[in-house]
């Protein structure tokens, strides 16, 4: 029986609807997830950068000591950059990719439209439900 229920709900996972909302979820989950790595990396680079030239300059006798903002400021700059342009291109990517492999629907009057009750047919409407004689 939960072997059943478990089944039914993964069944419901495989209509073409609700598996699209899933994989637009899961690209943009991918997108941000890329961004914070990118920006991350860049912002760690420079960091180490500073450190490298922290050190040189504290050994060297004439050397100016090397001023964070110098170095950090213009990779907050970089690392938006290349972040939004790598998390951006991912994101298009997929949201594309979704948009291209999802069915369309088939045009004409829409089957859930009509309902069979008995020997009546109602037709849904916006404002009501009618009775078709």
């Amino acid at each position: 029986m939960l072997i059943a229920a478990a089944r039914r709900r993964v069944a419901g996972l495989r209509h073409p609807r609700r598996a699209a909302r899933i994989a637009r979820a899961l690209w943009i989950a991918w997108a941000i997830i890329v961004w914070n790595v990118v920006f991350d990396h860049v912002i760690v680079v420079a960091g180490r950068s500073y450190i490298a030239a922290a050190g040189r300059a504290a050994a060297s006798a004439t050397a100016r000591p090397a001023d964070m903002d110098d170095w950090m400021r213009p990779a907050v700059t970089r690392g938006l950059w290349i972040a939004t342009a790598a998390g951006g291109a991912i994101l298009l990517t997929g949201l594309a990719a979704v948009r291209a492999a999802t069915p369309k629907p088939e045009p004409g009057p829409d089957p859930g439209a009509f309902r069979t009750t008995g020997s009546d047919t109602v037709k849904v409407t916006t404002c009501a439900l009618r009775r078709i004689p």
